[in-house]
């Protein structure tokens, strides 16, 4: 992280509280309002929350699992925590995968099994997307707004990242050795961004080849908690409202915090930049009853972001912040391996 990239964290998180305290003051009713919910509301979202981390650590160990790769459960508790801090603290969630690359590389992992294991993660994690929004629709059924967009962003989502791993295979198959095509030349790729695309492709390919050999038992139950993880952050919202307004619709509690949660990788400001809070008041302003608007959005943001930004910060911060040091910093404690892994090219909001 250099000052500037610091300074654009500052002012974007400085911007996402200034957005809270605004939709906060905004939707006061003229009663009285309220920014304190009950205990049971706190310990179901909390509840929520360690769950959700709990099942993302358990999908990592069984990925690693199904793969024949080495990995404690307690280094994954780290790897995803640190996934978290580096994600909330970097441009579109830019930092997620170089941190979790570099926890499990200092945890000594395989190198080669860290590719494997991040890129099983993220092919799980659109399949288990795809089926919790199915189950919305399902639960949810109705021409209902926000089922309707969430199956619409969890669509676009999974056939971009289904598109470009398509590409990718296609050109890892004829371009992952050798000099640069002549189109490569044309778009501006010179031989050093060649040589990184092609170690890329070559990841890729070992990748997906290690997948169509991996041990189906494991691998369910990686799906599987894939998907319960999705499931356990989006009762967090439904458990801080419903203690006080039980009447509230349900379908837009679960359906857009999803939408939110994942749509706002594609925000470019480090924790949305307020992006969220505003879409927040807009999509759910006129479901949430007034008296606990204000509440519900500070405590939804406590449990989905800020917290895990706390504990990610005291449990591997230090290991994200060597992860996240320009490069050239870094060339001078680490040695370039040209055929050292790299992370995979995608990353997805956990």
């Amino acid at each position: 992280m250099t000052p500037k990239r610091w300074l654009l964290t500052i002012l974007s998180f400085a911007a996402a509280l200034g957005a809270s305290a605004w939709v906060v003051w905004s939707s006061w009713p003229a009663g009285h309002g309220r920014l304190t919910l009950p205990l049971i509301a706190h310990l179901v979202a909390l509840s929520g929350a360690i769950g959700e981390v709990v099942l993302r650590a358990f999908k990592l160990t069984w990925s690693a699992k199904a793969l024949d790769i080495p990995l404690t459960l307690g280094t994954a508790f780290r790897v995803c925590l640190g996934g978290d801090f580096g994600a909330s603290v970097t441009p579109s969630r830019s930092g997620a995968e170089p941190a979790r690359f570099l926890i499990m590389a200092e945890a000594r992992t395989p190198l080669g099994g860290i590719v494997m294991v991040l890129w099983a993660e993220i092919v799980l994690e659109v399949l288990s997307l795809a089926t919790v929004a199915l189950l919305i629709a399902l639960f949810f059924p109705g021409n209902d707004r926000a089922v309707t967009i969430v199956l619409g962003v969890i669509a676009s989502y999974a056939m971009t990242v289904l598109a470009v791993s398509l590409v990718g295979l296609a050109l890892s198959r004829r371009n992952a050795n050798g000099p640069p095509p002549t189109w490569a030349a044309r778009v501006g790729l010179n031989a050093g961004r060649w040589r990184t695309i092609q170690k890329a492709l070559r990841q890729l390919r070992t990748s997906v080849a290690a997948l169509r050999h991996a041990k189906l038992v494991p691998l369910f139950g990686s799906f599987l908690a894939s998907a319960l993880h999705v499931i356990s952050r989006l009762c967090i919202l439904p458990g801080l409202v419903l203690f006080v307004a039980p009447n509230t619709p349900v379908a837009p509690l679960v359906a857009w915090p999803l939408a939110m949660q994942y749509g706002a990788a594609v925000v470019p400001a480090p924790g949305g930049g307020g992006a969220v809070e505003l879409v927040f008041k807009q999509t759910l302003g006129n479901v949430i009853p007034a008296e606990i608007f204000g509440a519900s959005l500070v405590w939804w943001r406590f449990y989905t972001i800020y917290l895990y930004i706390i504990v990610g910060a005291l449990v591997a911060g230090g290991t994200v912040m060597r992860a996240l040091r320009p490069k050239d910093t870094k060339a001078a404690d680490v040695p370039d391996d040209d055929d050292a892994p790299s992370p995979p090219p995608f990353s997805i909001t956990d």
